[in-house]
């Protein structure tokens, strides 16, 4: 698929329309079920070979946020070869306490992964433990931007944010 029919695809299979709050507490009309598309292991796949040349060069793991980037991430480690790490909302609090699992984040230059971003909060809340824990983290890799807002909240904690998809060209595509 090109990128075109991706987008298309994309929409067919993740928007809906009702009234729903969105995570920066917002109000939309629509919503993209990015759980939708996840679950889909074809359209998973072909978001992956979307996002692969996009990591920048350098990227030592890349970094899914909990829970809708680790099946992105997930995806996109199988594609571009990539170790991943899977980020929790909070450490947890047993066994090994750990923020980031599997691939380790101290002293790598770090790529976030996360799905659909709005406001950027939940990746700022992120990186900043991240970086805590000595992770080298300047660059989010997101499938779709909902908002181009988040490119200047983002820049002001030193984070580029490169979309796979913006909102605006996933619906000129239907």
């Amino acid at each position: 698929m090109d990128k075109k029919e991706v987008a298309k695809r994309i929409y067919q299979t993740a928007h809906i329309t009702g009234e729903f709050k969105l995570r920066s507490g917002q109000i939309s009309n629509e919503y993209f079920d990015k759980y939708l598309v996840e679950a889909d292991p074809t359209l998973l796949a072909e978001i992956a070979k979307q996002m692969a040349p996009l990591i920048p060069e350098g990227t030592q793991v890349i970094a899914g946020l909990d829970l809708g980037g680790v099946p992105m991430v997930t995806a996109l480690s199988l594609q571009s070869g990539t170790p991943a790490a899977f980020v929790r909302k909070k450490a947890k609090e047993y066994g090994t306490c750990k923020l980031a699992e599997g691939a380790d984040v101290k002293g790598q230059q770090v790529c976030v992964i996360e799905d659909v971003v709005t406001t950027g909060g939940a990746i700022i809340d992120s990186v900043k433990e991240l970086r805590a824990r000595g992770a080298v983290v300047d660059t989010v890799l997101c499938v779709i931007l909902r908002d181009e807002k988040a490119r200047q909240i983002l820049a002001q904690e030193n984070l580029t944010l490169i979309p796979a998809f913006t909102m605006e060209y996933i619906k000129a595509q239907v």
